[in-house]
């Protein structure tokens, strides 16, 4: 009947290897006996009608399923009655039978199955409709492990398998959403066709993998009842696809794509546009962080992300007169400012040269004030709780209808393990869910900020706050300064510390700066567009201008301005006060202390933990500065 070959795989181990079963092949197979048994009985009678009535189809079923199917008036043959065997065990045995299991996997057309199924009474089942024990559903509900055990479905995987292998012939169904398009191509064809039984297979063989993956996991967590250490678990990830991506993180990278993981949906759904894969890595991103700023200050959040780190992060605190010149926020506008709309216009004008075309969060229900924030900005989407009406109308009309508008899955969790396939290698390891609060902030190692010298302002806490959830979101090596509830520089990715500070430092210059008399005095020609009014300022206070360059932004002025001398740029530098700076892993030594020093920091926070901790705590001691000690290590890759 079959061909036994030997091969060697995994240190030498033999195994057999089958060859096919030869049988004729239809393209188009009229269902003529279905098998029914579902737990989710949703639109089943009209199916099950569908199927008696216009093609005569008998109908085999067990349980609650038969008797749902008969009180409808369907003529409907039990399973037990078909076997001529009763079921037993409590229900586990009830379909594991050879009239069942023959059924579906005799082979049409070969003449040795067909001989051995006549003489054993075996009938041919064309359909075979169910789904299995809610098994991941009972764990989720706390059930106890004998319940646990007992909703492990035993049949309806037998039966799924049984019916997926022999798809030459049989076609298998495991969900309410398939109905519609079995009756559609059973109304047009008369009967299933390969493609569409291929299809089903793949499916069933995936809901397989992912029902078995859920226990084998499960499983691996319980202890054994003795002092023997359990054996490392093989570990099974089922990844269901959700939509296509143009490509991935570069054009030539294709295919891409969005999964789910097992049976849990995705963080977020897709109202308006067509995300690509940076776009939802930073929404992802963005998400968590403001989701974290909104739980740990009692604060509505924003954030603006570009490439997985943010050029900005704030909370609603209100806006000095001198920063809404700086934002250009005319009183009027002021006026109809929520704190939603605040804290995005404080994430937006950290960097708003970085966060050209930027990918925003938020953490309550957009408004409409904050989107006609959004409309008039450069950004390629966002990401949020929720949208009044009003507001996603406007959002959907931005960049021609292709604005990305996501909607987060409320009361999402995800999984405490996280996993990463890179060159071969799967990585995992807890995911890092520490919330960082005020209580992360009371370790002061310096004689400023203690508690005998008053502790830290509730400002200088709510900022220690802001810029450690917003580095804990930002590639690694990184260092942040806040002010005011938002973030005024982030310098990430960088390998040495103290260059992270010099390159966040020069954010911050750039961001005070933007407040100088000088800068809010620029005049520009009418027609100059709200961006290269930015850009245009920040090119100003840099100064560094080649000769091109210059005429160019001199053209975009009424008259041309007078230059922010070296000495009017340090003058102003040296009013800034009660600056926050945050770095995500301790201080090495104490030059990114002298270095911040010229930047107005007043409050330090860091993990701790360095060897030259005490050079550290000495230096900002002579600077007089206040820092905490958080303990918590933020590394983000």
């Amino acid at each position: 009947k079959y061909l036994q070959l030997s091969t060697s795989i995994n240190n030498h181990t033999m195994v057999n290897i089958l060859t096919a079963v030869q049988g004729s092949q239809s393209d188009v197979v009229p269902i003529r006996r279905a098998l029914i048994s579902v737990s989710d009985k949703t639109d089943i009678v009209s199916l099950a009608t569908y199927l008696s009535e216009k093609h005569n189809t008998e109908l085999l079923s067990t349980g609650g399923t038969a008797k749902k199917l008969r009180e409808a008036g369907l003529k409907v043959i039990d399973v037990s009655e078909y076997t001529g065997s009763p079921e037993c065990l409590d229900g586990r045995v009830k379909t594991l039978h050879p009239k069942v299991h023959g059924g579906l996997l005799g082979v049409r057309g070969n003449e040795v199955h067909e001989k051995e199924m006549k003489e054993n009474g075996i009938g041919m089942i064309d359909l075979t409709i169910l789904n299995l024990y809610p098994f991941e559903a009972t764990v989720a509900k706390g059930g106890s492990f004998e319940q646990c055990i007992e909703n492990i479905d035993i049949g309806g995987p037998s039966m799924l398998r049984s019916t997926a292998k022999n798809h030459i012939s049989t076609t298998i169904v495991t969900a309410p959403s398939q109905y519609p398009l079995l009756q559609a191509t059973l109304e047009k064809h008369g009967g299933t066709t390969l493609s569409i039984r291929k299809q089903f297979a793949c499916a069933a063989f995936a809901l397989s993998a992912s029902y078995d993956s859920a226990i084998a996991n499960w499983f691996s967590q319980q202890p054994l009842g003795t002092e023997e250490e359990a054996p490392k678990p093989v570990v099974t990830r089922v990844y269901n696809h959700e939509f296509p991506l143009k490509y991935g993180c570069n054009p030539h990278q294709k295919p891409a794509s969005i999964s789910s993981v097992g049976a849990k949906p995705l963080p977020f759904q897709i109202l308006n546009g067509v995300p690509g894969y940076i776009n939802l890595l930073d929404a992802v991103n963005a998400y968590q962080l403001v989701k974290e700023l909104r739980e740990a200050t009692d604060l509505p959040a924003a954030s603006s992300f570009k490439h997985v780190s943010p050029a900005g992060a704030a909370v609603a605190v209100p806006l000095t007169d001198v920063e809404k010149q700086a934002y250009e926020i005319t009183a009027e506008k002021s006026a109809t400012l929520t704190p939603v709309a605040l804290a995005y216009l404080r994430a937006r004008n950290a960097d708003p040269m970085c966060s050209f075309g930027d990918f925003a969060a938020v953490s309550d229900i957009v408004d409409e004030p904050t989107a006609k924030i959004l409309k008039v900005e450069v950004s390629d989407g966002i990401v949020a709780p929720g949208y009044t009406p009003e507001a996603l109308a406007i959002l959907k009309k931005k960049k021609g209808g292709k604005f990305i508008v996501l909607e987060a899955t409320k009361d999402y969790v995800p999984e405490e393990r996280e996993y990463r396939e890179v060159y071969g290698m799967t990585f995992s390891q807890k995911r890092n869910d520490v919330l960082i609060t005020k209580d992360h902030m009371t370790n002061v190692v310096t004689q400023n900020g203690s508690s005998d010298k008053g502790g830290m302002s509730d400002s200088a806490v709510r900022d220690m706050i802001v810029s450690s959830i917003c580095i804990k979101y930002t590639q690694s090596n990184s260092v942040g300064f806040a002010k005011n509830g938002m973030m005024v520089g982030v310098g990430a990715g960088q390998q040495s510390r103290v260059d992270c500070v010099k390159l966040a430092s020069k954010k911050v210059h750039t961001w005070f700066l933007r407040q100088h008399p000088k800068v809010l005095g620029l005049k520009f020609k009418e027609g100059v567009k709200r961006q290269d009014r930015v850009n245009a300022r920040v090119r100003y206070i840099e100064g560094d201008f080649t000769p091109e360059e210059r005429v160019r932004w001199e053209a975009q002025f009424d008259s041309v301005p007078e230059s922010l001398s070296a000495e009017e740029k340090d003058a102003f530098m040296k009013t800034l006060e009660d600056v926050t700076l945050t770095s995500d892993a301790f201080f090495p030594f104490r030059d990114s202390i002298d270095h911040a020093s010229k930047t107005g920091v007043k409050y330090v926070v860091q993990p701790g933990g360095s060897v030259l901790d005490g050079e550290v705590t000495k230096a900002c001691d002579e600077y007089g500065m206040a820092m905490c000690h958080t303990g918590v290590r933020l590394f983000h890759h």
